[in-house]
């Protein structure tokens, strides 16, 4: 009898693009990052993607130490695979970005694939009154960004990356994102087995059509035959419609409060643990089964979490 194949379930936990305004469920302070991060853990997660969050007002934070008073929690109390963002925010620098991972040196971080237009500004018109002065910006100022991930920049962050046995989950955005990361792979600037995480729904990138989806797939299985790993996130209402496509298909999926602040049609979600609940269902009605931390890092060809830097 052939083995069941296993689905990783990534969790990102509270993410760069919503505010603290838009729900009172999003984890800003440290202690809501390790506590929302822990359980989802505990309900299936194997990956934590892990974003920081300035404690007084919830803006998005790149200073390593505030990433420095969750991250050992998380790792004390977890097995979880811990991932950490190079993203940051698009209004951040690329050195600025970089920071938590150079310090930190995770198993895996997370690596845009591209610069591009990365709009947020449509939320404006779901969300009409904010705590913090920097909210409306935040979103306004995306209609005049440009997200930047040059060539250069990517290189420059593998390579350091590299030399801290750090992995990559590398974010695609659009098709041609695909493209420029089969290039990175014929200049050996990424090697080894890929993790490409397809990202459906946000303004500036490729949209969540189930076409959508099925040419990104199409077109990875082209590019890189069985040489890598396939997850998808989709944004807002997206989320649990592509994650199930995705299974069907032969990925793996992620959910989590950075990607949609929603359980279902109007129904916030109170946490990231009840998302991961909702996908670990749609996954074992589909009769597959839920990798463990282990089997991430098997799957993947990560370091261990015994040779990280936090």
């Amino acid at each position: 009898m052939a083995t069941q194949r296993k689905v990783i379930i990534t969790c990102a936990v509270t993410g760069a693009i919503h505010t603290p305004s838009m729900s009172p469920h999003l984890p800003v302070t440290p202690e809501e990052i390790a506590e929302a991060g822990i359980a989802a853990a505990e309900a299936g997660a194997a990956i934590l993607h892990l974003h920081a969050r300035d404690p007084e007002n919830g803006r998005p934070t790149q200073d390593p130490k505030v990433f420095e008073r969750f991250l050992p929690r998380i790792k004390g109390a977890t097995d979880a695979v811990i991932n950490l963002t190079t993203g940051g925010s698009p209004h951040m620098t690329v050195e600025e970005r970089m920071r938590p991972a150079m310090e930190f040196k995770p198993e895996l971080a997370s690596m845009n694939m591209g610069s591009m237009n990365f709009g947020l500004f449509p939320m404006l018109n779901r969300f009409s009154s904010f705590q913090h002065e920097w909210e409306r910006a935040h979103l306004e100022n995306s209609r005049d960004l440009v997200f930047k991930n040059t060539f250069a920049d990517i290189e420059t962050a593998m390579t350091l990356g590299g030399k801290n046995g750090t992995r990559f989950e590398c974010e695609c955005y659009d098709i041609g994102h695909l493209y420029s990361l089969r290039n990175l792979m014929d200049r050996n600037i990424i090697g080894g087995r890929i993790f490409i995480q397809s990202v459906f729904g946000i303004l500036g990138g490729i949209g969540p059509h189930p076409e959508d989806v099925m040419h990104m797939r199409r077109t990875a299985n082209r590019l890189f035959g069985d040489g890598y790993e396939w997850s998808v996130l989709g944004a807002g209402s997206s989320q649990m419609r592509i994650a199930a496509q995705s299974a069907a298909m032969g990925g793996h999926v992620r959910v989590g409060l950075e990607d949609s602040l929603w359980l279902g049609p109007g129904k916030l979600a109170e946490s990231n643990a009840s998302q991961v609940n909702k996908v670990r269902e749609i996954l074992e009605a589909l009769s597959f089964e839920v990798a463990t931390p282990d089997e991430a890092r098997e799957m993947l060809e990560l370091k261990g979490a015994d040779k990280v830097g936090f």
